[in-house]
């Protein structure tokens, strides 16, 4: 089996959009990365991989959950398009890449974004992606290479204020 772990971003400052890349958290997002981040941890997830957005924001949502969950934050794979915005084809060629010793995968990105790709790889994902909502998507495979669209099954979906 292979899990993709989809983050939105934790709540940003709602100013500073003349310079959007750079947005960080406000001091309710830091919190709300750590309690998703916590529970988690206390569900014994753990990842083997993570991608994030480079965008200051999204970098930051990802190193919290780093600390927490005890990956290596220099490790953090950025990619640029995660910011940009990608088709679900292009995120799904993505996940054909990744080395298939990972099983878990964690991707930190933007809405509308992230909404697109969690409700395009579940059969039925009728919820919303508020900030810091973390979806995790099952896939019976055995290869990263046999991903495919709508065939992902909802594990489960942490937003803050579900915990």
């Amino acid at each position: 089996m292979k899990r993709v772990i989809i983050v939105r971003h934790a709540k940003s400052v709602p100013y500073g959009y003349d310079n959007d890349f750079y947005r960080d958290l406000t001091d309710r997002g830091e919190i709300d990365a750590e309690k998703i981040s916590e529970k988690l941890k206390d569900l014994g997830v753990n990842p083997e991989l993570v991608i994030a957005s480079p965008a200051t924001r999204t970098m930051h949502t990802a190193t919290i959950f780093c600390q927490t969950l005890g990956y290596d934050r220099s490790k953090i794979r950025q990619e640029e398009v995660l910011y940009e915005g990608l088709t679900t084809q292009s995120f799904i060629d993505m996940l054909h890449a990744l080395p298939e010793p990972v099983q878990t995968v964690f991707v930190f990105g933007h809405n509308p974004t992230v909404y697109y790709l969690a409700y395009n790889l579940v059969k039925y994902f009728n919820s919303d992606m508020p900030t810091c909502s973390t979806v995790a998507i099952d896939f019976q495979v055995e290869k990263w290479s046999d991903v495919s669209a709508r065939v992902g099954r909802l594990a489960f979906q942490l937003t803050p204020k579900s915990i």
